[in-house]
């Protein structure tokens, strides 16, 4: 209708708001006919802001979870939960994945047990913990104040170990809604990991699954194999819900000055970007060889610092991401990745995440 500003009219928010600005009240001083164009304008203009497109949605499923978005913290560094509550808004996440709870407290290895190293960095913690009956009487109250689902990961020895500890939380502890499998710890028993070996870790992955019923049982897998795909499908066949990897790579960082290993157990895992395409192949690996078939969902890991890593590993066949390294260096890395991720997935005119999960064109390849 051709209207200035000098009409009296206010724009906030993409909506035309009419007032007069001197003298009189509402609508005062115009024509009936007037006053039912302008009231036929601001109608116009409410039904055109109403439907302006909806924000792509973020929310994925991991087993029976629902996450409002896919990033989550990787086991390990995210600690119990307080170690970050005054750092990042955990309520942002999709989901929070605590550090490992074993059957009994452990006091891990000696120091020096993290060391720093070009893009990346080793630990060799040792699963150091309060043990199982410590954690649920000093740290469940403080998970069930989260809003987001929380996922525990269980280290064990043995089998029982492993059986024991997911059946208490699936059974005694309704905040715990996903049980997080560890296999790339040493089976004390054999001197094997469960990782590395796809027999013993599909007897593992059974007997959990006779005790597990309500939580979704992810497994977490070892990259130190010939083939990742051969332990994903076994843990798979043997009832994993989900699958999450990859676990951090065996290396070392060597002092030249005393010749002998920086780490006081001489090797750690290995995290961080350094790592980032060896994972990405082998999520993408694990997904066309195994979960694309079997509709089981991935939580991807490894060296994810920004929403363009995240992309990454969507496309690959992930549907979760988990961050870990980046946490240190900055602990909103899992923020900052949604809303890249909103705006990569608006310019690409997606309405869901979903739609780039495992989308990689690998036709030319």
């Amino acid at each position: 209708m051709g209207w200035s500003a000098s009409d009296g009219w206010n724009r906030r928010g993409g909506l035309c708001v009419m007032k007069r600005m001197g003298g009189g009240q509402l609508f005062g001083g115009f024509t009936a006919g007037q006053r039912r164009g302008k009231l036929a304008y601001m109608n116009t203009a409410e039904s055109v802001v109403a439907s302006e497109p909806v924000a792509p949605s973020l929310a994925v499923r991991i087993g029976s979870l629902s996450l409002a978005n896919p990033t989550m913290t990787a086991s390990g560094t995210g600690g119990y939960a307080d170690e970050y509550a005054d750092f990042s808004d955990l309520s942002r996440l999709g989901a929070f994945v605590t550090k490992s709870i074993s059957k009994l407290p452990r006091k891990g290895n000696e120091s020096y047990r993290v060391i720093e190293t070009r893009a990346g960095m080793l630990n060799a913690i040792g699963l150091a913990n309060i043990g199982l009956d410590r954690f649920i009487s000093e740290k469940v109250p403080r998970l069930e104040k989260m809003r987001v689902p929380v996922i525990v990961n269980v280290p064990g020895w043995c089998i029982a170990d492993y059986a024991d500890v997911a059946a208490k939380f699936d059974q005694d502890i309704p905040v715990v809604t996903g049980i997080e499998l560890n296999v790339s710890c040493p089976n004390v028993k054999n001197g094997l990991s469960f990782g590395t070996d796809p027999v013993r870790l599909a007897e593992l992955v059974a007997a959990v699954r006779k005790r597990v019923s309500r939580c979704t049982l992810i497994v977490k897998l070892s990259p130190n194999v010939a083939d990742v795909a051969v332990t994903a499908r076994a843990a798979v066949e043997a009832g994993a819900d989900a699958l999450s990897l990859v676990n951090t790579f065996t290396a070392m960082v060597v002092d030249v000055e005393k010749g002998r290993p920086m780490l006081a157990n001489g090797t750690g895992g290995l995290s961080g970007p350094a790592i980032k395409p060896i994972a990405v192949f082998m999520v993408h690996r694990v997904y066309s060889q195994v979960a694309k078939a079997h509709n089981i969902p991935i939580i991807g890991m490894g060296g994810i610092q920004t929403w363009k890593d995240a992309v990454e590993f969507l496309l690959a066949g992930a549907t979760g991401i988990a961050v870990g390294t980046a946490l240190f260096v900055d602990p909103a890395a899992p923020q900052k990745i949604c809303d890249g991720l909103t705006e990569y997935l608006k310019r690409k005119g997606k309405k869901s995440v979903r739609e780039i999960i495992g989308a990689l064109d690998t036709s030319s390849v």
